[in-house]
């Protein structure tokens, strides 16, 4: 979700307003995962590289994570949405991490749309993560080394309860995928677009979502062998 910042200055505001402005652009998005009956959607909402911003982004950023968390608690339960967190959520204040984990908790057993939100992630962090969680439990196992498969990675992954993603979309004219997912993402769609994130609506995701359903995912195979 790219272009908030961009998106300020052409207004002549401050950073955080485009912040703000990208977070109405995240509950259209949302809306419209339900009512197309999405399962999972992820948001990269926060990278590990996102903490050498300057002080008082980051402080506005997670003020807005918190208040947006209360907002949104009962839209959550209405219609269902699950919300799970990857990456390295102890980097977060803690007033915010105890949120996160409460509205975690209150909303496990809900079975309509998965809303993933990536905070304080990085995909290099996430399989380094993954490679020494396998290391130490081979070692404490005697189990072989030659018995670690993708499998196994993923398993190990902070997303292992997801399916790898179908489509990845990014705004603002950014054409890369900025450490997002790295493992997941070996045969996801790529989409990208040149509009803002807080410019970022309901008949933009449709659009994105056109576009996959034109394409052909063949996963190595050839376009005959899928017929």
């Amino acid at each position: 979700m790219d272009g908030n910042g961009r998106w300020a200055k052409k207004l002549g505001g401050m950073r955080i307003i485009g912040h703000q402005r990208g977070a109405r652009s995240v509950t259209n998005v949302i809306e419209a995962g339900v009512e197309l009956g999405l399962k999972y959607i992820t948001l990269y909402a926060f990278s590990s590289e996102n903490w050498n911003r300057p002080q008082d982004e980051i402080s506005g950023l997670m003020d807005l994570l918190s208040d947006t968390i209360d907002k949104k608690k009962e839209t959550l339960m209405k219609h269902s949405i699950r919300l799970m967190t990857i990456g390295d959520i102890n980097m977060l204040p803690a007033k915010v991490k105890l949120k996160l984990e409460k509205i975690i908790a209150l909303t496990a057993a809900n079975k309509g749309l998965t809303l993933t939100l990536a905070l304080s992630y990085s995909g290099r962090n996430e399989i380094v993560n993954a490679v020494k969680k396998i290391v130490r439990c081979y070692k404490e196992g005697n189990k072989e080394i030659e018995d670690i498969n993708e499998q196994i990675i993923k398993d190990n992954l902070y997303s292992s309860e997801l399916p790898d993603p179908e489509l990845l979309i990014r705004t603002s004219g950014e054409i890369r995928v900025s450490n997002f997912l790295l493992w997941q993402i070996a045969y996801t769609e790529l989409y990208f677009t040149n509009t803002l994130w807080p410019d970022f609506g309901k008949d933009d995701f449709y659009k994105a979502i056109c576009e996959y359903q034109k394409r052909e995912r063949r996963f190595g195979k050839t376009g005959e062998q899928l017929l």
